[in-house]
């Protein structure tokens, strides 16, 4: 049995991206590794299939259209009590990860992520530590990044309350909009490694 097979034949798996195309061909994939998909584009879709199926697993995006992935964890663990909820996201920060893992989340990955990567982080026998998302950096993070990092912490302190949190940053709710609508500052190569 390959280590990226689910537990048993059809563990059922709930996928929740506001990307059509992406939950297509994660959904196919999955299928192929033993997993009964189901798909929701939307936090109300979601809830929805998680109270109706209780799936044993669930591959949740941060960014849900005008939702944020991280508020919804706790409902769909209400909705579906024991399922493992794996954040996948393409706005990694180490504050959203422990978020993540605060709010119940068992695991974190950042995009892009591969069916097989997927596979073996809902399998995982343990919730990854914090420390463990990302390994300490030799030299200090560029400034933007650890502006990157404040926001989103300061994010999951208002729940996704755009308004609230630019208020406590300091600055114009459209600046904060630009700010998140930007991808985040990607770190610098480790010296020969480039």
């Amino acid at each position: 049995m390959s280590e990226s097979a689910p537990k048993s034949p059809s563990q059922s798996l709930l996928i929740v991206d506001d990307d059509t195309a992406f939950t297509g061909v994660l959904a196919r994939a999955m299928s192929v590794r033993g997993y009964t998909c189901s798909v929701a584009n939307n936090a109300t879709m979601a809830l929805q299939l998680a109270t109706q199926s209780r799936p044993a697993y669930c591959v949740l995006d941060l960014k849900l259209g005008e939702s944020n992935g991280l508020k919804l964890i706790p409902e769909l663990l209400r909705a579906a009590p024991g399922m493992r909820i794996l954040l996948l996201t393409g706005y990694a920060s180490i504050a959203t990860a422990v978020e993540a893992i605060k709010r119940g989340a068992h695991d974190y990955l950042a995009k892009p992520a591969d069916a097989d990567q997927i596979a073996r982080a809902l399998n995982a026998q343990a919730p990854r530590q914090a420390s463990a998302v990302t390994a300490a950096p030799d030299a200090p993070p560029p400034l933007k990044r650890l502006e990157w990092e404040h926001i989103q912490r300061i994010l999951g302190e208002t729940e996704g309350n755009i308004s609230e949190a630019a208020r406590r940053l300091g600055m114009h709710r459209r600046t904060l909009q630009r700010k998140l609508a930007k991808h985040p500052v990607r770190e610098r190569p480790a010296p020969g490694r480039e």
